[in-house]
């Protein structure tokens, strides 16, 4: 699937960059319904995960620090915890679930049935009229909905320490920005980038190699959303590794 997958993200950003030089666009109604799809509908279960991840923090970071007195402290762990790591890798493993796999079914449904080749067949480019509008939706929707998670965690942390621990509101919110820095938040968005290339592109290398009929459907579909799960674990720890390990 590597070097695969790899001539597909290149084969890509052809179609997105070397496509509208040679007067062959895609269709802007495509990217919006798959934005749409992507975006919108991953909002509700993106926030209400987002929303007890804050909680959870919270309560777990309060439980360790209320030993010292430094419950106030609790804001800028919530913060931070949230801008580096999790929103961002909650909200990628949320969509891969949601988005990743319905991708894979849907091309891969499409590859069965001979779609794709009805497709070529007519001299139409499956990668520029079904790969390069999912790539674009997944890369302009997944760093919003980060940033989201990130709003909505902090709110939930903040919950928890207005009304559980008794922090004054205003405290609590100084504290959290003030230990939250700019990086914090722009390795989160650089993370999640990458995290929608890996689950574009495993997505649509899945799904447009699916054979088997509707048993090879579903066998597409588990094996999109069990390597996405992986690859982006395993980015995650890359660029962890790059932002904060390899700094003097």
């Amino acid at each position: 699937m590597g070097y695969n997958t790899l001539a597909l993200f290149f084969d890509t950003i052809y179609w997105l960059i070397v496509g509208p030089l040679k007067n062959k666009f895609v269709k802007a109604d495509s990217i919006f319904s798959q934005m749409v799809f992507a975006g919108v509908g991953s909002l509700m279960i993106t926030s209400f995960v987002a929303f007890f991840t804050g909680i959870v923090i919270a309560m777990q970071s309060a439980y360790q620090l209320a030993r010292f007195g430094a419950n106030i402290y609790v804001a800028p762990m919530v913060a931070v915890a949230l801008a580096r790591e999790l929103a961002p890798v909650l909200t990628a493993l949320v969509v891969t679930g949601r988005v990743g796999a319905a991708i894979a079914a849907e091309l891969g449904t499409m590859k069965v049935t001979e779609q794709i080749e009805a497709l070529e067949t007519m001299a139409l480019n499956p990668v520029r009229f079904l790969v390069v509008p999912r790539f674009l939706a997944l890369l302009i929707m997944l760093p919003c909905l980060t940033v989201l998670a990130d709003i909505i965690g902090i709110f939930g942390g903040f919950l928890v320490g207005v009304f559980n621990l008794h922090l004054d509101p205003y405290r609590y919110i100084t504290f959290s920005f003030k230990y939250m820095q700019w990086k914090d938040v722009w390795t989160g968005l650089v993370k999640s980038v990458v995290f929608a290339i890996t689950i574009a592109m495993v997505g649509c290398h899945t799904g447009l190699k699916t054979k088997g009929g509707a048993e090879g459907v579903g066998k597409a579909t588990t094996m999109s959303v069990v390597t996405s799960f992986i690859l982006i674990i395993l980015f995650d720890c890359i660029l962890t590794g790059l932002f904060y390990f390899t700094q003097k």
